[in-house]
């Protein structure tokens, strides 16, 4: 691959990553694993080891949980939520003081375009703690007026849940990070959480940060591990009372599995397979753009992803031509080159479920329109990929490939649109939706039949800490973001107080 004004290594990484392997944070210490088991973590832009990494198992997450339980019921519960805010205010400073040392290590641990990270991942995450550490002083309960009699009082309490298991994705490894921990703490609770397997570092990193805001002991814990192992772990743990995880629909029926043992709450944002809808009155100087953001942002590995689009007949051919137009002179290359738009998928294995989904839309029948072949040579390189003469049935158009490949379809329902919210509609998940129209009724009328959490109207891949974010159907329940987040990390107790 073809590198250009490739970006010189932050001094603060290139001392990160020297020396010996990354350790857990745990009880505010970075220590070992228990078993000394390390693994490493691959640049998937050459497929060179980065740096290896302590391997958690579940005698490692039982000292986690132990951490956590001390911090829980002492210094933890000692600190006002005031004091919770400007930790948390504290922590989105020092991500910003350290913006280019983790923009480049999501880079070399994820593969993504170094201009993305510097644009989104970072920001987002900044802005992440600092919108939740505005709530740490506003989790209140309510006085209920009760028909028991005047004399007795009704109030109820909002308390954090505890010890919190927070498992996180490597798509956006910083960034879920903070979606997970952000409502968490504001709330008073206390964290394990386990990193991607594929992307720890900047996790590893954040330790650091939080270890320096000032949050006692054990109030964060990052392990670094397995799934089936450190996964598995604190999931099943009896202590650990609720789960938060964001990845595959597949882990997260298991996960629904073995939390079901000691009844823990469990809140979950899966997979997609959204639909992304062009009406002929677009504005398409705005549509076509945001349908390819909308597929090929972060190489296609979004949850989110408009991977069905779906595009009225009229229109359908000059759309894609325009599409693959644009598609086929995006800069391909690694994520440290500043002019690569698009970077390497993050693992030899997402390379290799890419590939074989490029295979068999091939094999079933659609034409790929620009791409369609894995690219040869180092790294984990898959070109964008737009496929035509696609049936709703291919697996292509209803499996979730995750990665730069969309499925393009025509529709013909102007003046009913039924069929094509019916096809839309017709999939097993129910993450986003996007619809471009100029005619606002319509697209209030398809908003609202769209069976998805998340409905961009003119727009994609839009988000904001105030914003809930999650799914309808196997694509997972409970909100991320927002207020409604703190619905995740709370419960209710009513108090009854006989004043007589």
């Amino acid at each position: 691959m073809e590198k250009i004004a490739t970006v010189s290594i932050d001094p603060r990484v290139e001392d990160f990553l020297k020396g010996e392997p990354k350790k857990l944070f745990i009880g505010g210490e970075f220590v070992e694993s228990l078993s000394g088991r390390t693994f490493n973590t691959i640049n998937p832009a050459t497929g060179e080891r980065i740096a290896s990494v302590y391997e958690a198992d579940k005698e490692d997450v039982n000292r986690a949980v132990e951490a956590a339980e001390r911090a829980f019921k002492g210094s933890w519960s000692k600190v006002t939520p005031s004091e919770r805010g400007r930790m948390l205010w504290k922590l989105a400073d020092l991500i910003e003081e350290h913006a280019e040392a983790l923009a480049q290590l999501e880079t070399l641990d994820n593969g993504k375009p170094i201009r993305e990270a510097r644009a989104v991942d970072i920001p987002l995450s900044i802005d992440h703690f600092r919108y939740y550490a505005g709530w740490a002083t506003k989790i209140a309960g309510e006085v209920i007026d009760n028909s028991v009699g005047r004399n007795m009082f009704t109030y109820t309490r909002r308390e954090p849940v505890g010890v919190v298991g927070q498992i996180i994705p490597w798509n956006f490894p910083l960034l879920m990070a903070t979606w997970k921990l952000g409502a968490a703490l504001a709330t008073g609770n206390v964290v394990i959480l386990k990193s991607a397997e594929q992307t720890p570092l900047s996790a590893i990193y954040l330790a650091k940060l939080i270890q320096e805001a000032g949050f006692p002991e054990g109030v964060v814990n990052i392990i670094t591990g397995y799934g089936p192992t450190a996964g598995a772990a604190i999931v099943q743990h009896p202590r650990i009372r609720k789960v938060a995880f964001t990845g595959s629909t597949e882990v997260g029926k298991l996960i629904m599995q073995q939390a079901a043992g000691n009844l823990k709450r469990v809140s979950l944002e899966l997979g997609g397979k959204s639909p992304n809808i062009i009406f002929p009155d677009a504005d398409f100087s705005k549509a076509i753009p945001g349908a390819l953001m909308g597929i090929f942002f972060n190489q296609g590995q979004v949850c989110c992803a408009g991977s069905r689009l779906f595009v009225h007949k009229k229109v359908f051919d000059n759309v894609l031509s325009d599409m693959t137009s644009y598609a086929s002179k995006l800069k391909q290359g690694a994520g440290m080159d500043e002019s690569t738009q698009i970077g390497p998928l993050v693992s030899e294995e997402q390379f290799s479920r890419v590939s074989n989904y490029l295979r068999k839309g091939i094999e079933e029948g659609a034409n790929p329109l620009t791409g369609g072949q894995p690219l040869e040579g180092a790294g984990y390189f898959i070109p964008p990929t737009i496929f035509a003469d696609v049936q709703d049935h291919m697996t292509i158009a209803k499996e979730e490939i995750f990665g730069p490949v969309v499925a393009a379809m025509p529709f013909d329902d102007e003046e009913q649109i039924a069929d094509v919210i019916r096809r839309a509609n017709n999939s097993e998940y129910g993450l986003a939706a996007g619809v471009w129209t100029t005619d606002v009724r319509k697209a209030h009328k398809v908003a609202h039949a769209l069976e998805a959490g998340t409905v961009w109207v003119n727009c994609y891949n839009a988000l904001d800490a105030a914003v809930p974010f999650g799914g309808y159907k196997q694509s997972g329940f409970g909100r991320e973001m927002g207020s409604y987040a703190l619905e995740l990390y709370t419960q209710v107790k009513s108090i009854w107080m006989n004043l007589d």
